[in-house]
């Protein structure tokens, strides 16, 4: 788990199951499908029922649990879920919580959130979008993004 700004940390399902879980002063954005959004749901289809009213995401107190996978192509990644997790992650450090984005390995999804949350709130100073994504690297190394991501970065990069 690494703190990529104050108060917002970027890290793996290990991160959350042995850092985060159950502690005080903590908020989480769950960007995994699986196992978070599945378990909350309990569906043992391969997708939650589309008519189910939590299908794209779910909050339950300090956590948002996202319908999320890592894909290739970004019209598979649902850009409200991206806009629900900045407005979330805005929310919780202005209440003064921690917030851990993470998903199943830190690499992609969770970093890439992190990212355009912090690019929008001018946290990487004047600079061009490629100079961000340096500087982003260079605070989380293990940033590596999916096409899918990718393609969600560059949209709203």
């Amino acid at each position: 788990m690494v703190e990529v700004f104050s108060n917002l940390y970027v890290g793996n399902q290990d991160d959350f199951e042995h850092g985060v879980k159950g502690k005080d002063g903590w908020s989480v954005v769950h960007a995994a499908k699986e196992p978070y959004h599945r378990q909350l749901l309990g569906y043992k289809t391969r997708s939650a029922p589309k008519d189910h009213p939590e299908y794209f995401w779910a909050q339950r107190g300090d956590e948002l649990f996202l319908n999320l996978i890592d894909a290739q192509d970004p019209k598979y990644i649902p850009m409200k879920l991206i806009y629900l997790s900045l407005d979330f992650i805005t929310s919780e450090i202005d209440k003064g919580q921690k917030v851990l984005v993470h998903c199943n390995k830190g690499m992609s999804r969770s970093p890439s959130i992190a990212f355009l949350w912090m690019r929008e709130n001018g946290c990487f100073g004047d600079v061009s979008f490629g100079e961000s994504v340096n500087k982003f690297k260079s605070i989380y190394p293990s940033w590596n993004p999916g096409k899918g991501m990718i393609g969600v970065i560059e949209i709203l990069g």
